[in-house]
């Protein structure tokens, strides 16, 4: 997966910071966003593979900027997956049926995170 770029959504720094290392550990390029505006930014400039949206942002929530992406024809089929602390039943679901490909609660498993985003990689070049 060397050499795919992630977008991280997501306003908590040490959230945010773990993540990111996390991500770059495994060879990933990573792009950040802490707010909707910079999200959108980083999404349009750079199309990236994979976003993982925190789903409660400042200003606006997490599944409102996820329609807007799939709504984006250049970027609407990118794989976007909840990273959330919302675990109440039938929050999975809901994010599924919002336009999210996947779902990861918070706090993520250093030890299992980057197999968890495996899925959701198409084969380079597919």
């Amino acid at each position: 997966m060397r050499g795919r770029t992630v977008l991280v959504v997501e306003d908590n720094d040490q959230n945010l910071e773990l993540v990111e290392f996390l991500l770059e550990e495994a060879g990933f390029e990573v792009l950040t966003a802490k707010d909707a505006d910079t999200a959108r930014t980083e999404f349009r400039r750079h199309l990236p593979d994979l976003v993982l949206m925190d789903m409660h942002l400042p200003g606006r929530d997490g599944m409102s900027i996820v329609r807007e992406f799939r709504l984006d024809p250049m970027g609407g089929e990118t794989p976007i997956i909840a990273l959330t602390a919302h675990a109440m039943r039938g929050d999975r679901e809901r994010f599924l049926a919002g336009g999210c490909t996947g779902y990861i609660p918070k706090p993520i498993d250093p030890k299992t995170f980057i197999k968890e985003l495996e899925p959701f990689f198409s084969p380079k070049g597919k």
